[in-house]
Parts: C-alpha cells; structure tokens; sequence
C-alpha cells in the first residue's frame, strides 16, 4: 500500500515504519495519523512480523501535532469531533511491541507518540518535550498522564509548566528512555532489537507486554495476581514446552507461536 506521509518497510521479521514529513519535521497531522493506524493494522495482521519499530528522520522524530491544522478550531469543533483520539491511540492497542527510536526533536505530540510505544531507543541527538504551555495550551495526547508515570511528577511538572526541553542524557537518567545509542546506529539497532524480540514466542511476548502494562492500572496486589495468572497461562502453551525442554538440552528453542 502507498502511504504519503510515512514509509514502510519489513526486515526479517520486523516491521519498520519511518515518518515521512520532511518539511514539517514530520509535524503530526490528521493524514500521518491514518497513514500510520493503517500501517500498524497491515503489521499487526501479518503473520511474519513479530515486533514493529517507529522512526522517523535525524533530524525530528516528530516535532509535535500540526499547529496549522489545529489553530483555528474552536472549542465546539475539537470537542464534537474529538480532536485527537481518532487514531491517535492505535499504538497503545498493538498486541506486538513497537518499538520507538527517536533522534532528532521528539516534541509534544512528537514526545507523546514516543511514549505510546513500548519503549523508546534514543539517539544521542534526541530532544524531548511539551512544549504545548508556550503555545497557549496543554498536552492532548497523554504528556500530562504517560509523561508523570514514566519521570514522576517533579521533572514532568517542570516539563509541563515551562516547555523545557531534555536530552538523551537527561531522559535517560529520568527513565524516559530505555538507553541511548549513536546517532549513526540507531535504526539497525532498534531493528535489531525487535529481531530479537520478534524471534521468540508470539504469545509469550503478547503476554510478558500485557502484564507489564497492568503494572499502571491496578494496584500491587491486583498486579501480582494478574501475573501470575497469566504465567499459570503459558503453561497451556506448546512454546513453554519447547522453550524449557531447549534449556534443559541445552540447545537453542525452535517456536512454533502456539
């Protein structure tokens, strides 16, 4: 399929889908955000693809929502049409992981698509941000909410309240990023990564992610339990079967995802 604001790519079993807005520093506009849910659902369907990473250029992975289609809607208009949900939360339903690599500006609704993700590799150049405040408004997209739970709400309070940027250093020390790697490196390495993930167990992983996830929406005790429920789960799987019977044999597991 032909996509106009983003490219699609598949290597080995991993789906590579890169923003494509040069000129707008991949600014996220209505059009991107279809683009990208339909790229997500082509990967999410297909039986090859294992884990899926977003990019997008070195210099921007995405500099923030379109200012020029968002700044002459009127309150009754954003709010009926629901501006900024239609699409904008495909990422968080992805049963496989997506992997964000960021160099370059990832700023407000850049940031915030950043944070959908699973985790974020950043490049040694990436800068994030909410700097939504300087313009006369709020982060719409989650940065209040995915921002506080990932930094904690002294330096997400900071971010919020004066648009100031962090680097990769910063965000990294902060927890916002899962490490950082060079510039040059970054997508062979994300891709790499998602290989590794994309090379075990199908059902497994979609399990591992989704227990991780609870881990936000329920208290310790209710967490655990779910945990557990879910590792009694892959008990029921032939992939437990085989990835246990490989270690005791020492060798490598051959999944078959059932």
């Amino acid at each position: 399929m032909a996509y106009e604001n983003i490219t699609v790519e598949t290597r080995g079993h991993v789906g590579l889908i890169t923003l494509n807005r040069p000129k707008a520093l991949n600014a996220l506009c209505a059009a991107l955000i279809k683009d990208l849910g339909q790229a997500l659902d082509a990967f999410e369907a297909d039986d090859e693809v294992g884990a899926i990473v977003l990019t997008g250029s070195e210099k921007a992975f995405a500099a923030g929502a379109d200012i020029k289609e968002m700044q002459g809607k009127t309150y009754m208009e954003a709010y009926l049409s629901d501006f900024i949900t239609d699409g904008w939360e495909r990422i968080t339903t992805c049963r496989k992981p997506v992997i964000a690599a960021v160099a370059g500006y990832a700023l407000g609704g850049g940031c915030e698509v950043a944070m959908m993700c699973d985790f974020i590799l950043a490049a040694d150049t990436a800068k994030f941000g909410q700097p939504e405040i300087t313009i006369g408004t709020i982060p719409g997209a989650g940065g209040t909410q995915r921002l506080t739970r990932a930094v904690g709400k002294a330096k997400a309070m900071e971010m919020v309240l004066t648009g100031r940027m962090i680097d990769a250093v910063e965000a990294e020390r902060a927890g916002l990023v899962s490490r950082i790697v060079p510039a040059a490196d970054l997508v062979d390495e994300a891709v790499k990564v998602a290989e590794r993930i994309a090379g075990l167990s199908r059902p497994i992983v979609m399990l591992a992610k989704e227990s991780v996830n609870a881990a936000f929406e329920t208290t310790l005790a209710q967490g655990v339990t779910f945990e557990r429920r879910l590792f009694h789960s892959t008990f029921a799987t032939e992939d437990q079967k085989e990835g246990m019977a490989a270690f005791a044999e020492k060798r490598q597991p051959n999944f078959k995802n059932k």
